[in-house]
């Protein structure tokens, strides 16, 4: 979803001239005095009633003849005037998110609502304005609030001593399986019974509790069910709210709470439309049942997508893990409202709040921010994920979709793990025979396919758009922009670009063709996320758009056919890095390494809303139990879901050290032994899969960790972004620099000489243990770390040094970021942590 920006200068409330009207407005039909008018010009103390002669507060110059035209009016036009201001002025509010910090834990909620309330009413006119205004009151461990408030307010609130941060609640932030989890195995070298190694002996993430803030659920999957599970644990204190469609027999022994957050949507956008959405915890669009079935799907046999495709059977990475929901995203109102959602800080914050509150263990958060990256201390998931952190529970995010640029990933926050997306060896091949014989391979998922072996003609979108169709985008299929003279019978070559891949089928299938093939952008590469377009239809990589454009453009009458697809495993080689996923490095904080880990995010099949269509297009009236979906919001669960496997495994491990335990064990070679390439064919690096590619089994024995407390991570954001986050810590004069956090990963950006970075790990392996040091420099940088032996007994904590060089010999550019690794050995453990370098 896009980020929404006001247009208003912080403070131009104070001279708003609606405001200014409607409380005028409002004084003049209070004022018990019978000639206000005669006051008006009668000086006083500015601002203040004399209460001695009983007479109102001077008035300013623009006050005075606001008043001498409203008290010219008749009283019924007056009141009319003041009830259409006061709403004007009140919908010209916005809602903001007042931060202060973590609770003491001492005070009762209604304590907590009366401090919120009190602070409300310092800069409103009455208590009954405060209590109005109030949408949220965050009361479990996150100490804040949102509130409807006026830019001048929002801006005295932030100058309170006790507030951490004020900020707008924007809607920046949007939504972000058979095969996967079996690749994971396969990945790790393991076979047959190996492969549940794992899960078996975390016994499947049973009595896990991992919170999913999504868009909600379907809880009559399958997927959900709660056959054969024992009792609800006895720590959780959620619930399972009602709401359309959905009341409190749709939770179960699985599905243990459901909750639903709007107040923050609907002060932007009005009253939810419930004709496309429900108001309630039933997800409408399809994207929380995916995610939530990802991580703790049920064991289901003999599933498959639409016609048939990815037949198998599905199952979340912790089948045995309760799932409690947290809707938070609803859809942007428009022509087709369900294609894209939107979130907003305001009901995310209260989402995480409550998941505190109520005992999950595991927070799964496929959300992120569009555009610029907001700052910890102003970004709704940041503040949540620092409260999580503090309470023990792990926060998985995804990175985002903006990829292959750099400086584009999201969810930057050291105190959460951010997933990057990869494939598996799947594929779903339909080869596309041309006239002159030559064949080209493409995949698709459509269920729909041409009749025999015909060949069809063939068409270059671009060569059959109607007049005015704008050049750089004739060839992309966009709707209304086909002629159907010119493609009514004909196979369509449509390049992907602007506009949804699923909404050009349509185009294509409106304006008459028989059939599609969607072209890559040299972007996307080699990268085909499928689709289950509404006609036959096949995707091809850049290289293959280009070879069949070409044949076009070679014969006065092409053709083409395009075969029947199937579904292909051990497609190699695998995992490849999407182009979508995005790329580090951190623009928050360029000293931690984002994103941390990549996991399977293309082409995954997991459960699906009954109520969304495959490709969601309105125009889709098609129905599916199952589906396959791309993006790194696929990715994130499968580390959520790992997470709670080591949580069932290691339940006194911090949520930093199960962070670790799957970072130091990652991979970098993909299951054939080479190294991970991304979608253009390059050898991929830590800014596109962070540390590398997720191992589950290894990450259960990780050997050492990288410990980091609450305490550390305040001293970070003092550091980082020169904000208190906890009005209880004060910020040191001078507190450790960003790159001395104890992080799995090491970043410096622009370094200038050389700089020494402190790590200290702990021993979670064996009793006795000896591990060694080998590097791998990156180029033009010299890598030292001291002692190059550490020996550990059971739980003991050893710290080291790494002395970085900038080493002109060899040749290092300036701003180019270089990569290499250092990893400790003790012959059975392999603990690798990546090194990323920009050089001044």
């Amino acid at each position: 979803m896009k980020r929404r920006q006001s247009n208003r200068a912080a403070g131009m409330a104070a001279a708003d001239p609606s405001r200014l009207l409607s409380t005028l407005v409002f004084r003049i039909l209070s004022c018990p005095h019978p000639s206000l008018l005669a006051y008006i010009t009668t000086p006083g103390p500015k601002g203040q009633q004399n209460k001695a002669q009983g007479r109102p507060r001077d008035y300013s110059l623009p006050e005075k003849m606001m008043l001498r035209v409203l008290l010219s009016l008749p009283l019924l036009p007056l009141l009319i005037l003041s009830f259409l201001f006061t709403a004007f002025s009140y919908n010209q509010r916005q809602v903001y998110i007042v931060y202060l910090g973590e609770h003491s834990g001492t005070k009762t909620t209604q304590e907590i609502h009366g401090d919120h309330h009190s602070l409300l009413l310092s800069v409103k006119n009455s208590e009954a304005e405060a209590r109005e205004s109030l949408l949220y009151s965050y009361k479990n461990s996150i100490n804040g609030f949102a509130a409807l408030l006026s830019d001048e307010e929002a801006t005295k609130l932030s100058e309170m001593g006790e507030v951490v941060s004020t900020f707008r609640s924007e809607g920046r932030w949007s939504p972000h399986t058979t095969r996967s989890w079996e690749f994971i195995g396969d990945e790790e070298g393991l076979k047959g019974s190996e492969r549940n190694w794992l899960r078996s002996r975390a016994k499947y993430g049973k009595n896990v509790i991992v919170g999913m803030v999504d868009s909600g659920i379907w809880p009559e999957s399958e997927s959900f069910g709660d056959k054969g599970m024992g009792p609800i644990p006895k720590h959780w204190k959620g619930i399972c709210e009602e709401g359309d469609a959905f009341n409190s027999s749709h939770c179960n022994k699985k599905l243990i709470g459901a909750r639903y957050y709007v107040k923050g949507y609907e002060a932007y956008y009005g009253s939810l439309n419930t004709t496309y959405a429900f108001r309630s915890p039933r997800d409408n669009d399809g994207h929380g049942t995916h995610t939530a079935s990802t991580v703790a799907g049920r064991v289901v046999r003999r599933v498959s997508a639409l016609g048939g495709f990815a037949r198998g059977t599905a199952s979340g990475g912790a089948p045995l893990a309760r799932l409690a929901v947290y809707k938070v995203c609803w859809p942007i109102p428009g022509p087709n409202p369900n294609i894209e959602n939107t979130c907003f800080d305001a009901d995310m914050l209260a989402a995480i709040d409550d998941a505190i509150g109520d005992g999950v263990h595991i927070l799964s958060i496929s959300i992120g921010a569009v555009g610029t990256p907001p700052k910890y201390s102003e970004d709704g998931i940041a503040i949540g994920a620092l409260h999580a952190a503090k309470h023990g529970i792990v926060v998985s995010c995804s990175g985002g979709n903006s990829g292959p640029a750099l400086a584009t990933v999201s969810n930057l926050a050291p105190w959460m793990i951010t997933v990057a997306a990869s494939s598996i060896d799947r594929a779903f091949d339909s080869a596309i025979l041309l006239g002159n014989g030559m064949t080209i391979k493409g995949q698709t998922v459509t269920p729909y396919e041409l009749k025999g072996n015909e060949s069809y003609p063939l068409v270059y979108a671009g060569d059959a758009v109607v007049p005015a169709t704008p050049s750089n985008v004739s060839g992309q299929c966009l709707p209304n922009s086909l002629s159907a003279r010119k493609v009514r019978g004909k196979i369509v070559l449509c390049l992907r670009g602007s506009g949804l891949r699923a909404a050009k089928g349509l185009e294509v299938k409106r304006a008459g063709g028989a059939a599609i093939i969607l072209g890559n952008a040299p972007a996307n590469g080699n990268e085909i996320p499928v689709d289950c377009h509404v006609l036959p239809g096949s995707a091809v990589s850049s290289d293959d758009a280009i070879t069949i454009l070409k044949y076009i453009n070679s014969t006065g009458q092409p053709s083409a056919t395009i075969g029947r697809a199937r579904t292909t495993l051990d497609v190699r080689p695998a995992p490849v890095m999407t182009a979508f996923s995005s790329r580090g490095p951190n623009r928050v904080e360029p000293n931690i390494l984002k994103p941390d880990i990549t996991a399977p995010g293309l082409n995954i099949l997991a459960a699906w809303s009954e109520s969304s269509s495959p490709t969601k297009l309105e125009d889709d009236h098609r129905s599916v139990a199952y589906n396959l979906l791309s993006g790194t919001s696929m990715s994130c669960p499968h580390v959520s879901a790992t997470a709670s496997l080591l949580k069932s495994m290691h339940p006194h491990w911090s949520s930093a050290a199960i962070r670790s335990a799957m970072m130091t064990t990652a991979t970098v070679r993909n299951a054939q032994k080479g190294l991970i390439k991304n979608a253009a064919g390059e050898v991929a690096g830590p800014l596109e899969y962070g540390s590398g590619h997720l191992r589950p089994t290894h990450a259960s024995d990780p050997g050492l960790v990288y410990e980091a407390s609450y305490r550390d991570y305040l001293l970070f954001a003092c550091s980082s972004i020169g904000v208190q986050m906890d009005p209880t810590f004060p910020c040191p004069e001078s507190p450790p620099s960003t790159f001395d956090l104890n992080y799995p990963s090491v970043s410096v950006s622009n370094l200038n000489g050389s700089i020494t970075v402190h790590r200290t790990v702990t021993n979670v392996g064996q009793w006795k243990a000896r591990y060694h040091v080998s590097i791998v420099e990156p180029s033009g940088v010299s890598v030292k770390i001291s002692p190059k032996i550490l020996k550990f007994k059971e739980g003991e904590e050893k710290s080291f040094r790494i002395k970085l060089q900038v080493d002109g010999s060899k040749g290092a550019r300036s701003g180019e970021y270089v990569a290499g690794s250092y990893t400790w050995s003790d012959g059975t453990h392999d603990v690798r942590s990546p090194i990323v370098v920009s050089v001044a």
